[in-house]
């Protein structure tokens, strides 16, 4: 289910960008985590992948990271094979744009508590995002960051991984 949806920035604004500035920054996590892909900045609450696990707290961090992340990059995938629009690009006023994604995303909520099958993807619906994907793959993505954030991570992994070893 998708739980909150802000639609109003653009395509090209980087995922941390819409992140860092919505409300859920300014929120207390108290001992709640989130999880996300190595574009964003660590934070004490924000579990990002590490570029080379070591110790057995680290490779259970990984596991447990990417396990959690591939659950919802599924859910968006079931959201955009349901409505191929969302991968292919929306060619319509800015306006309007907005409240069509929005749309999408309640009728996707509606699909699934009806328990509607996941659509499959056409052919010649995949060959076009595959090329949009190849075309957004070709962007620069900055995965490595710097010590401050390692330390960070290293202080996460340390107080919810390192117990279990």
């Amino acid at each position: 289910m998708i739980r909150d949806i802000v639609a109003r920035w653009p395509g090209s604004s980087h995922d941390s960008t819409i992140f860092f500035n919505s409300s859920i920054e300014a929120n207390e996590f108290g001992n709640g985590l989130i999880v996300g892909d190595g574009g964003y900045a660590v934070k004490n609450y924000l579990l990002t992948p590490l570029l080379n696990p070591l110790t057995r707290a680290e490779n259970l961090y990984q596991e447990s990271q990417i396990r959690t992340r591939n659950i919802v990059e599924r859910s968006y995938g079931v959201w955009k094979r349901r409505f191929p629009i969302l991968s292919l690009g929306i060619r319509l006023d800015l306006s309007k744009v907005e409240a069509i994604i929005v749309a999408t995303a309640v009728l996707h909520n509606i699909a699934n508590l009806q328990k509607e099958k996941i659509p499959v993807t056409t052919n010649e619906i995949q060959e076009q995002i595959n090329l949009v994907n190849s075309v957004n793959n070709n962007v620069t993505n900055d995965n490595i960051r710097n010590n401050a954030n390692d330390r960070t991570r290293k202080n996460l992994i340390n107080r919810h991984f390192g117990e279990m070893c």
